[in-house]
């Protein structure tokens, strides 16, 4: 083992207070855990740490980072250890109501006051509150949009602008594969993709009152004819073979990749693609600016949604139970208005933060950031919104589904069961 004279001048330390009884300050170290994201958002974390630790001399803040999916599926067990974090990112939701309903988060209430607790928008704090406590503190709001590469489209003879109808989608689907051209880069592997359309088919048929309706338990809940004519309608796209070849042995971040390598005129996702594309492109850049573009979820005719109903999510950080202090201190600092306005300008995430919006730049990250403020309807994920359970039963329909080894009348079952039983 490396013994460096840092490490000997340490040891050294050590003996001498063992003889002498002086007590040896070590440091205080939150630990954060984090689902992956692209450089340009650690480089804001990075920075934030930095100011905290100068500000705050022996304690340390670490991140550490997990793919999407092993996120989600190490996250249960470390919460139930010794080695629990001491801040987690979390999709606020069902998700994080089932980890407090558990005693695993910390109510972080009285330390929200004040001009931080100010700073955000009653909505993002109502995502992180369970039976009137908080446990979290909010990042940013997100709309799931399609990402639309414009020389692909153009090579297609796609006009995008003029998709407003799920028809019009399908009409493109078609116009892509007759062209050549992979419609949609999807990654099924990780299903939650998957999800998307399934539950904005559903948005967009059942529209508020039918999705309150079904998360209230009403008549058929999420077996309901609206929710089944969702399956029926992404079965529609299903039998079109739009995604790319062998997309149920993709993850999202290869997907994403190969999007960004121009392999595909679709890619439904959120906010965050746009530098998840760049990242896992094999030139590290993806789409050029001028060559990107996104549109919204098409309406269903006769559906009850409207255009203006959005789906996507508030993400932020959850406080793990008998986190250090520090770890409340330090997300005072991140979620500051300097690093808000740094997300946004770079693109990160679209911010929660009152006033952030300003320094956003580009106009994907405009757009979505007034769909979502004027929207009538903002469905959150729902595989994260039914709890993880049930959520799990959604994302393995919506997969089942996609791969036609079920009907919509026995996928809408299969989540109404599993809500039912939670």
């Amino acid at each position: 083992m490396k013994f460096g004279l840092k490490n000997c001048g340490i040891a050294a330390l050590a003996l001498v207070a063992s003889i002498s009884g002086m007590p040896v300050m070590a440091d205080t170290i939150v630990h954060i855990l984090r689902a992956e994201v692209p450089n340009n958002e650690k480089a804001i974390y990075n920075e934030a740490i930095g100011e905290f630790e100068k500000a705050h001399p022996g304690d340390k803040v670490q991140i550490s980072y997990l793919a999407n999916e092993a996120y989600k599926q190490k996250l249960t067990t470390l919460l139930q250890s010794n080695n629990k974090p001491d801040i987690i990112f979390s999709w606020a939701g069902g998700v994080l109501s089932e980890q407090v309903q558990s005693g695993v988060l910390q109510d972080i209430t009285p330390k929200l006051n004040g001009p931080w607790a100010a700073s955000f928008s009653p909505a993002s704090v109502g995502a992180f509150t369970v039976d009137g406590k908080v446990y979290g503190v909010p990042l940013g709001t997100s709309e799931v949009v399609f990402w639309v590469n414009k020389t692909l489209a153009a090579k297609a003879g796609i006009d995008y602008k003029g998709i407003k109808t799920w028809q019009d989608f399908l009409a493109a689907v078609k116009k892509a594969k007759a062209a050549g051209v992979t419609p949609i880069m999807v990654g099924g592997k990780d299903k939650w993709p998957l999800h998307f359309y399934y539950s904005y088919l559903m948005l967009r048929e059942a529209g508020k009152a039918g999705m309150q309706s079904a998360f209230k338990g009403e008549g058929k809940g999420f077996a309901a004819p609206a929710f089944v004519k969702a399956g029926e309608e992404f079965k529609q796209l299903i039998d079109l073979n739009p995604f790319e070849p062998g997309f149920m042995s993709l993850t999202f971040e290869q997907a994403s990749g190969q999007f960004g390598d121009g392999k595909a005129v679709f890619h439904l996702m959120g906010d965050w693609d746009y530098g998840t594309q760049k990242a896992n492109s094999i030139s590290g850049k993806g789409i050029a600016d001028e060559n990107l573009d996104t549109i919204r979820f098409p309406v269903v005719t006769g559906g009850a949604g409207q255009y203006t109903d959005t789906f996507g999510g508030v993400t932020g950080w959850a406080v793990v139970k008998d986190a250090k202090p520090q770890a409340v201190e330090f997300l005072k600092v991140l979620s500051s208005l300097k690093y808000q306005q740094e997300g946004a300008a770079g693109g990160s995430f679209i911010p929660i933060v009152k006033g952030a919006d300003t320094a956003l730049t580009k106009p994907f990250f405009k757009s979505m950031a007034k769909d979502v403020s004027a929207s009538t309807y903002h469905q959150n994920f729902l595989n994260e919104a039914l709890g993880a359970n049930a959520g799990e039963v959604f994302n393995d329909a919506a997969a089942d589904l996609a791969q036609g080894v079920t009907s919509p009348q026995k996928a809408a079952e299969s989540i109404q069961n599993a809500w039912s039983m939670r």
